[in-house]
């Protein structure tokens, strides 16, 4: 366990793509250098960039999502991942104070960053600009209350002329210390796939570029100044984090799909399942002949039409899925699981591939994003997960379509400022077996859980 105060600080910057996850990862991997075992975080929804923090940090990283969480769940999530690390490492999103809608605090960077009372190290592009940079940060000190910028990096700097031209135009107009600079790293590129990274797998990450990132960031960023803009974080007791019943859960086995085809999880998510007593046992559809024996089976989101041809010749893999869903185990799928509990899979040259065959329907990848973002699902039948009425929050991110005859039993809607964007129908059920493009983060609501696992109780 930790010892002594902890700290914690939240690396935003003033827009996307300025190199937040970049930066991120070195400095997770300075500061395990340096012994001080970073616990890292990410703001928002995205599955793929805590991947990488884990990989880099070698602790779980956790999700902080304010729009699917209630405000002291979020409080809870972050202070038991603290409790055995006295520092914290935050990548945001997006820019500061971009999130669902025009509401700074809503779904955003400063939302989290006022929630919990962390410091805000702010990353600024240093390319083509000087002076102006000072006006870009006042804007962002003055613009809404209750957010703490504590320092700047200043990104994409590659002389020390430069970096001191900016440094004194900070110094000079603004009150906010520089912390430091980043050159740029033209050999340093994470693996990208659609809008997002590729997911880390441990044994697909390479540890030497992060090493020598490191290594730079320990010659041009300040670190002992970083940390000391890092007021210590408030002695609390811990906000109770509500649990499925243990007496559902309890002697209960979960069969989870971990491989390089399925890897889309929170962390949490995993945690809680755990926590409540049921035993996990991961599995890979795509070198494994047989799904573990279980009481349930959860398929996650991931990367199916990239691997499609080798799960399609798993025709021992299709076929135990199959019989499993068929005997009535309870099966939940997202995303990528969908897609593979589907007939068939067209990828994105146009091949089809055979899938399990549970549900009867037919996915077919695009070459744009179908549906990207916050939405509400409510149940408009009795699903696996949700009563009929009951509405459960989550995100969608996805280039595929799924096509089937069954009828759909969620209504989807995105809504933002208020208003109704967008609404849609999704979700489908066959017997126990239940499937959906959307992902969802269990903290929100233990009872979904609870329907799953007396599902699971009731077979035995």
């Amino acid at each position: 366990m930790a010892t002594g105060a902890k700290q914690a600080f939240i690396l935003a910057g003033t827009a996307s793509g300025c190199g937040k996850t970049t930066i991120t990862l070195g400095l997770l991997a300075l500061l395990r250098q340096k012994g001080l075992a970073p616990q890292p975080f990410k703001v928002g929804p995205d599955y793929l960039d805590t991947t990488w923090h884990t990989a880099i940090s070698g602790r779980k990283s956790r999700n902080l999502d304010n729009w699917m969480l209630q405000d002291d769940t979020v409080r809870a999530l972050f202070s038991r991942a603290m409790e055995t690390s006295a520092l914290g490492v935050v990548e945001g999103v997006m820019g500061l104070f971009d999130g669902l809608g025009i509401d700074p605090f809503c779904a955003s960077t400063a939302g989290i960053a006022r929630l919990l009372n962390l410091p805000v190290i702010l990353l600024m592009d240093g390319k083509g600009v000087s002076t102006s940079l000072a006006a870009t940060l006042n804007g962002f000190c003055d613009f809404a209350p209750g957010v703490n910028i504590a320092g700047v990096i200043i990104n994409r700097v590659n002389t020390p002329n430069h970096f001191q031209q900016l440094s004194a135009a900070l110094g000079r107009y603004c009150r906010v210390p520089v912390l430091g600079y980043v050159p740029e790293q033209p050999e340093l590129h994470l693996p990208s796939r659609h809008l997002g990274l590729v997911g880390a797998t441990g044994k697909s990450v390479n540890l030497e570029p992060w090493q020598k990132l490191a290594a730079v960031l320990e010659q041009t960023i300040n670190l002992p100044l970083l940390l000391s803009r890092c007021q210590a974080l408030p002695s609390l007791p811990v906000p109770p984090l509500l649990l499925p019943d243990p007496a559902l859960a309890d002697g209960l086995t979960m069969a989870v799909a971990q491989d390089d085809a399925f890897h889309f999880y929170y962390q949490d998510n995993l945690d809680i399942i755990e926590q409540s007593g049921v035993r996990l046992v991961p599995f890979s559809p795509l070198e494994d002949s047989q799904v573990p024996a279980c009481d349930m089976l959860w398929l996650g989101g991931g990367y199916p039409e990239m691997f499609a041809s080798q799960l399609a010749a798993n025709h021992a893999m299709r076929s135990a899925v199959k019989q499993l869903a068929g005997r009535g185990v309870p099966v939940y799928a997202e995303c990528g699981g969908l897609m593979y509990l589907g007939g068939s899979l067209a990828d994105a040259s146009g091949q089809t591939h055979t899938m399990c065959g549970v549900l009867a329907g037919h996915s077919t990848m695009g070459n744009r994003l179908k549906r990207f973002g916050y939405c509400e699902a409510t149940a408009n039948h009795d699903t696996l997960l949700a009563a009929a009425g009951e509405t459960l929050r989550g995100h969608e991110f996805h280039y595929s379509e799924f096509t089937t005859s069954l009828p759909a039993r969620q209504q989807c809607r995105k809504v933002r400022d208020g208003q109704l964007v967008r609404q849609w129908q999704g979700g489908w059920q066959q017997g126990n077996t239940f499937a959906s493009y959307l992902h969802l983060h269990f903290a929100q609501r233990p009872a979904m859980l609870n329907r799953w696992f007396r599902t699971a109780r009731s077979l035995q």
